[in-house]
C-alpha cells in the first residue's frame, strides 16, 4: 500500500501541534518533525487532495508556511524513516527503538519496532501515553487485548511485563503484517495478531483492554470493550483530545465503567476507566 507524505515547512512562530491535530482529523496517521516543520503521512487511498490543500492554503495564507506533497511507495517507507526515526524513551523505564539503532540492556523494558506503514513507534503523543498508562497497571499473568494494534507495540510491552495471554487486532492489512514481524522481532511469540475490527474479538474475560484509535471509533466500540472485560477490569484510552475527553467518559461511564484518571501531552489525552 502506497502512502503520501506532505511535508510542511516555515512553521516558526505557529504550534505544530495545531497542524498534527487538523490533519489527524483528516485521516494522517503519522507525523515526524524536522527543524523547521514536520512531515505527516496517509494511505493513498484514504487522501483527499482537496480539503489538505483548502487547509494548507489557509495556513499558507495565514502564516505563511509552505506546503509539498509526494507519493511515497511501500517499498521506500523502511528507507525514509531509518533516515528520520530517533529512538523514543518513555518514563525513564521504556525504549522504543528501530532495528538500526544500538540495544540498551540496561533499560528495564526495551522494544525494537519496524514502522513500515503502521501507527505506534511511541514518537506521537497517544502512543507514548499509551505506554506510560499500561506500566502503570500490574500485567503479571493478565488476558490483554490491544485493539487497533498499528506496529504492536503495546502488545509487546505487555508480553514483556508478563501478561498471560495477549491479543492484538488491527483492521489494516499492513499493521496486521508488521505487528507480526514486530512480535518475532521482540520474541513476543505468544501474542496472537488478528486482522479485524471489534466484532472479531476472540473470547471474552480480558483484564485490560487497550485502545488506541481515534474518538469516533471508540465512541462506537467502548460498549463492545466492556462486554469483554472482566469485573474490576482495567481499559486504557487514547487517540482523542482533551476537549473529547468528557464525551468518551460520558461513553463509558454508560456502557459500565467508572473513570478513573487521565494524563494529557499538549492536547492528547490516555485515560483509565474500570468495569
Amino acid at each position: 500500500m502506497d502512502y503520501i507524505e506532505v511535508s510542511i515547512s516555515d512553521l516558526s512562530g505557529f504550534d505544530p501541534e495545531i497542524v498534527v491535530a487538523q490533519l489527524a482529523e483528516l485521516g494522517f496517521e503519522s507525523f515526524t518533525e524536522s527543524d523547521d516543520g514536520l512531515q505527516g503521512f496517509i494511505r493513498e487511498d484514504m487522501y483527499e487532495e482537496g480539503p489538505v490543500n483548502d487547509y494548507l492554503q489557509q495556513l499558507s495564507a495565514e502564516h505563511g508556511i509552505r506546503y509539498s506533497s509526494r507519493k511515497i511507495e511501500a517499498q521506500n517507507w523502511n528507507a525514509i524513516w531509518e533516515s528520520e526515526y530517533e529512538p523514543v524513551v518513555i518514563a525513564g523505564k521504556c525504549r522504543v527503538r528501530a532495528p538500526f539503532h544500538a540495544a540498551m540492556p540496561e533499560m528495564q523494558y526495551e522494544i525494537m519496532i519496524e514502522p513500515r506503514m503502521s501507527f505506534g513507534t511511541a514518537h506521537h503523543s497517544t502512543t507514548s501515553l499509551m505506554l506510560e498508562l499500561l506500566m502503570l497497571e500490574d500485567v503479571n499473568q493478565k488476558r490483554v487485548l490491544d485493539m487497533g494494534c498499528g506496529t504492536g507495540v503495546l502488545a509487546i510491552l505487555a508480553d514483556k511485563m508478563h501478561a498471560k495471554h495477549v491479543v492484538a487486532i488491527d483492521n489494516d492489512e499492513w499493521a496486521y503484517s508488521n505487528a507480526i514481524d514486530n512480535m518475532q522481532k521482540n520474541g513476543a511469540d505468544k501474542v496472537v495478531v488478528l486482522q479485524g475490527e471489534a466484532g472479531d474479538i476472540p473470547l471474552p474475560g480480558y483484564d485490560i483492554i487497550i485502545a488506541n484509535i481515534n474518538r469516533n471509533v471508540l465512541l462506537n466500540d467502548i460498549p463492545v470493550y466492556a462486554g469483554f472485560l472482566e469485573e474490576n477490569g482495567v481499559l486504557l484510552l487514547s487517540g482523542f483530545y482533551e476537549q473529547d475527553l468528557d464525551q468518551i467518559r460520558v461513553a463509558s461511564e454508560n456502557a459500565g465503567l467508572h473513570y478513573i484518571s487521565h494524563k494529557a501531552d499538549i492536547n492528547w489525552v490516555g485515560a483509565k476507566f474500570v468495569k
